[in-house]
This record gives structure tokens, sequence and C-alpha cells, in this order.
């Protein structure tokens, strides 16, 4: 029996490619950067499936190129690079990489909340210029508390309750904003409480966003959210950058709208060098690594290749993104 083809769109971390390599006919992109959509489109041509990431635009353009291809397997959590709604109509089954991210990314949050509060970044940089003249001083680079503050979580899945179960060590005050409540054991343990958007923009001294990018997210954050917040308040970013409008943010953090941020994400990725933004010094950024453990990455790209496995042994991939796709195309064993 033939070996099905899968098409690997960057080398992957760990054992995986290993564990594909023995059951399937691979080829994999090599260069660092992403491949060219084109080139997608014709490795699409005769793949059985592809194994992709969030900077792969997969659609139409490339299902109408590949009548073979039965499965996409993104390592990542996010998928709003493939169009869903097309693949499952076109029976393709999509999988993500869920929950193995979850403790790094919200570690990762804090890293951040922590960095732009005390002003960790300048602190480095101002050591590392020589601008560090004096070897104290009471008003030398004043940050901001952390232990005690209000933190506001907007989007309260797995990454959101994370994140506060770590604010209950620094005894924050624990608001939330989602659609839907958190389990009420989770409420109880983390002593969360569930309000609106506009108290979480008013109220919190951090504001943390752990939400997918939807229609309804698309600049959440926009200039008049930015201008009910405090003075003093932080906003932190590492779910998806066009949840933030850049220009508004630009604006509060330039005009002392609010004290500062920290993203790890971007409405445009690699965000350009001449962003505003990253003039400012009280903005601390990062090119989207808030699942960049060994061991995180590793485990993700080991579950790509296991959704892909299972799939074509003919059952049910344990990610599965569109359930709907089960009607359209029967599962069958391949391998």
């Amino acid at each position: 029996m033939l070996k099905p083809k899968v098409y690997v769109t960057r080398e992957l971390p760990g054992r995986s490619l290993e564990i594909i390599k023995e059951y399937f006919d691979v080829e994999v992109w090599p260069e660092y950067g992403p491949p060219p959509k084109q080139h997608i489109i014709e490795k699409a041509k005769d793949a059985d499936a592809l194994a992709t990431l969030l900077t792969d635009k997969i659609d139409s353009e490339v299902f109408d190129a590949a009548p073979k291809l039965k499965i996409v397997a993104q390592m990542a959590v996010g998928f709003d690079n493939i169009d869903v709604k097309e693949a499952t109509k076109r029976g393709i089954y999509v999988t993500n990489t869920p929950g193995v991210l979850t403790e790094t990314t919200a570690d990762f949050a804090w890293a951040l909340l922590m960095a732009v509060a005390r002003r960790v970044v300048e602190a480095d940089k101002y050591v590392r210029t020589g601008q560090w003249k004096v070897s104290w001083h009471p008003s030398m680079l004043l940050g901001r508390d952390v232990y005690g503050a209000t933190l506001g979580i907007i989007g309260a899945g797995r990454i959101g309750v994370a994140v506060a179960r770590r604010a209950k060590g620094f005894n924050m005050k624990i608001l939330y904003y989602d659609v839907l409540p958190m389990p009420p054991e989770i409420e109880n343990e983390t002593g969360a409480k569930r309000v609106d958007l506009e108290t979480i923009f008013k109220e919190s001294d951090f504001v943390s966003i752990h939400v997918p990018l939807t229609e309804e997210a698309y600049h959440m954050v926009n200039e008049e959210r930015l201008k009910l917040m405090k003075k003093t308040a932080f906003i932190i970013n590492n779910a998806r950058g066009p949840v933030i409008d850049e220009k508004a943010l630009y604006k509060a953090l330039k005009e002392g709208w609010i004290a500062g941020a920290a993203l790890d994400v971007f409405e445009q990725e690699p965000t350009p060098v001449d962003n505003p933004l990253l003039k400012l010094e009280n903005v601390v950024v990062a090119p989207h690594i808030s699942s960049a453990s060994h061991e995180t990455r590793s485990k993700m790209a080991e579950m790509v290749a296991e959704n892909l496995l299972v799939f074509f042994q003919g059952k049910t991939p344990p990610n599965l993104v569109n359930p709907e796709v089960l009607k359209v195309r029967p599962l069958t064993k391949l391998i």
C-alpha cells in the first residue's frame, strides 16, 4: 500500500517528524521562514494531508488545487488562518493542538505583566547603555506593584483560567469577562468575579487578553475602551494581535491614558520595524513566543503527528476542530 503524502510547512521540533515519516511519504519546507502561498498550492496538488502553522493561509485557493486533500493538521491552538467552513464543505478535516500550551502561555502572560509593571526591559537597557551612574536613588525606575492589584481577564478559557490561578498567588482581586462563566469550582478557587467589559476596563490595574480572534473580538480594545482605563493601568496581550486597535493603543500610550502595554502579538506579524509602538519606552514587546518552551513545542508537534495518525487509521482525531465534517466524509482506514 502506498503511503499517504503529507506536506509539512516547517521543520517540527522533537521526535514528531520521525513518527510521521514512519507512516507517511513526507516532504518538509526546509527554510526558517514560511513557504510562499503559491508553493503550498503546488505541494497541495498531490497531498493527502497538510501539517501547517498559523502563518500559512489555507483557503479555497489551496483546496481548489488539492483534490486528494483529506486533513489539515495545524500546530497551534488557533486556526483563524484556515477557512474551516470551506474545509468542512469539502470534507476536509481540520485539527489543532489545544491544552498542551495552556500553562506555558499563561506563564508568558505573567512574564509580560511583570516586565511591564516593574520596567524590566527599560532597566536592562539602562544598565547596558551606561545610564546607570548612581548606585541607588529613591525614584530610580519606579514601577507599579502587582501584589494586591486588580487583574481583569478578558477570555476565561483554559489560558484565562490558568492566568487567574497564578493571580491568586499574588493576592489579586480577579475580574473576568467571558460569554460563558467559569465553572463555579474555579470561581471559588480563584475568587474570580464575572463582570461586563466596561467594568474590566474601568476597574483593572492590569487587563490581560485571552480570547480567540473572531469577528466580535476584532478591535475589541479600541479608543473608547482604552479611555475607560486608569492612567496607572497596563494592558497585556498574548492572544491575537488584531484584538487591539494598535493606532488607538499608540494614542493611549503616547497621550498617557494608560501606563503601559506588553505585547507578544501584533496586527501584522512580523510587525514592521517602523511600528510606532516600538518607539515607546512603556511598551514591552516579544515576537509571538508565548508557547515557545522546548517542552511545549515538542508536545505540540507530537499532537500534530497523533492527529494525522489517528485520522488515517480511520478514527476521529483527538483534536478535531470541525466535527460536522464527519457527515461529509466518513472516516476510512488508509494506513
